[in-house]
């Protein structure tokens, strides 16, 4: 699979509704800022119930 946004190999992937969408490294660090910087990360977490390994 290839990044959504580039030709890159997809280095991640989500699924939602059953569509699948890639993101290479780069995008994803991208996309994850923009996340932080618009208070969705909080958001994002809840949704998928993300755990920090201590």
């Amino acid at each position: 699979m290839n990044c959504h946004y580039c030709d890159q190999e997809a280095a991640f992937a989500a699924e939602s509704d059953g569509l699948k969408v890639g993101l290479c490294e780069e995008h994803f660090r991208e996309r994850l800022q923009e996340l932080a910087e618009a208070d969705g990360l909080e958001t994002l977490k809840e949704q998928v119930n993300v755990d920090r390994a201590e």
